[in-house]
């Protein structure tokens, strides 16, 4: 049979569940995620082949409009722009009957790289009247010219098999780029990273919304057991005591956390250590930023 693949922008604005979507579809944990905006910072693959199709999906950070102020958030609009580029096929989602003025910059983009787009309507089990949903869908369908729209619940899996059917058929025909058992691009030491920091993101995404990012200095594998040694960067004083806790007890949960999804993820025994560190100004540091790895762009 003829061989397909692709590749295909998981795209939209902060929070409507791009990165839950990718784990979805590739049926394992690849992008981090919390009810935080700017959760997802890089942009990331994730490669799904099925017999003749190779599906590779870009997960990208939501856009955003007016906050251009720190060299970060600079980065993570540049990185999400720049991806819609560069695809065979935009995957735009939404969430459920929420039209805001950043979706319908998402949408400009989208129109402005001229590429194919299926519309995702996403948490649709969240919906108190779900007589809401057509109607809605009627009026964005006048926004553009959509391949499809779909109704979704990337959380629970609903609709997200019919989606990847049809997402398919937008597939050119052309060689598989990867190996059929790779699933994502990135190193096992960045997705360490990613793991501390979407922890982190969860339990303190109020007190350390955008100031802390996560570094592996030691990543070291034997048969038996991976070695890494973490450390957190944040901007002040403060902040480090909020980090760590009472007696340490903070830091050692979100160590503990981030242990077992490492564990479960590398399928093998995890000892990970953590550290904190003030480290001011980094997230408005283009070099400092660069030396962390913020550097998708070069």
């Amino acid at each position: 049979m003829t061989e397909k693949c692709g590749y295909i922008a998981i795209v939209g604005r902060p929070n409507v569940g791009k990165s839950t979507l990718l784990n979805r579809i590739l049926g394992q944990k690849l992008s981090i995620t919390s009810r935080k905006p700017q959760t997802t910072r890089h942009q990331i693959l994730g490669m799904k082949t099925t017999d003749e199709v190779q599906a590779i999906y870009v997960d990208t950070p939501g856009l955003h409009e007016g906050y251009s102020e720190k060299a970060l958030n600079r980065y993570i609009n540049k990185v999400a722009s720049s991806t819609i580029k560069d695809v065979d096929l935009a995957v735009f989602v939404i969430d459920r009957t929420k039209w805001t003025d950043e979706d319908q910059v998402v949408l400009e983009k989208i129109k402005a790289a001229n590429v194919p787009c299926i519309l995702v309507v996403n948490k649709v089990d969240y919906l108190a009247d779900k007589s809401d949903l057509l109607p809605f869908m009627q009026e964005v369908a006048k926004k553009a010219d959509f391949l499809e729209m779909f109704p979704i619940s990337a959380k629970h899996g609903k609709n997200v098999e019919e989606l990847e059917l049809k997402i398919a058929n937008y597939i050119p025909e052309g060689e598989h780029f990867y190996d059929k058992d790779q699933f994502t691009d990135r190193t096992a030491r960045f997705l360490a990273a990613e793991l501390v920091r979407e922890k982190i993101m969860r339990q303190l995404g109020d007190e350390l919304p955008y100031s802390m990012t996560v570094e592996i200095e030691k990543y070291e594998e034997t048969d038996r057991l991976i070695t890494i040694h973490a450390l957190i960067l944040v901007e002040r004083e403060g902040q480090k005591k909020i980090l760590i806790g009472d007696k340490g007890a903070r830091i050692k949960l979100i160590g503990t956390d981030a242990r077992k999804d490492m564990e479960d993820m590398f399928g093998m025994k995890v000892m990970l250590n953590t550290w904190v560190k003030v480290k001011g100004g980094w997230a408005d540091d283009e070099r400092a930023l660069k030396s962390l790895g913020y550097n998708d762009l070069d």
